[in-house]
């Protein structure tokens, strides 16, 4: 394995210096805000924190560390890129746009069954812009608003 030679770069050291307990502190926070407004059924305020947590700095980044550092982080997307180094994850929070967002096609691939014999269709998303921004917003509105697949998926992205 070979090692780098060299300094660090400015992006690497950014995403070594985050403070991932206070950005998740204010995710949380976030969510929390969203759920409490939802039970209470004051859709604005959610409509208003949805898009202020997928907007916000803590909201970009906590999105891309769950994209690139779980069990499915080295598969790629349609665009046949990974963010495998910090310097690609720091440029991947900044690429995100607050307009102009156009959600991309799932690339479609075929897996085997459990049973060996059939193949059934698998959708991969790409990581572009903020689609995982959206994971954010969902979870904390809870099953009861939420469609049953996606609940149960974000569910399990937070615990």
């Amino acid at each position: 394995m070979a090692t780098a030679i060299g300094a660090v770069s400015s992006e690497a050291a950014k995403w070594y210096a985050i403070d991932w307990q206070a950005i998740q502190r204010n995710v949380r926070r976030l969510q929390v805000r969203i759920a409490q407004a939802t039970k209470v059924g004051r859709w604005g305020k959610v409509r208003a924190l949805q898009r202020l947590l997928t907007h916000s700095y803590s909201g970009k980044v906590l999105a891309v560390r769950r994209v690139t550092e779980n069990n499915g982080k080295k598969t790629t997307g349609v665009n046949q890129e990974i963010w495998d180094t910090p310097e690609k994850k720091t440029q991947a929070v900044h690429a995100f746009q607050r307009r102009g967002y156009q959600p991309q096609p799932l690339r479609r691939v075929y897996i085997l069954k459990s049973d060996k014999k059939k193949m059934r269709p698998l959708g991969i998303p790409i990581h572009e812009r903020s689609k995982p921004l959206h994971l954010h917003s969902s979870v904390a509105m809870g099953p009861a608003k939420a469609p049953d697949k996606i609940s149960q998926m974000a569910q399990t992205e937070i615990l």
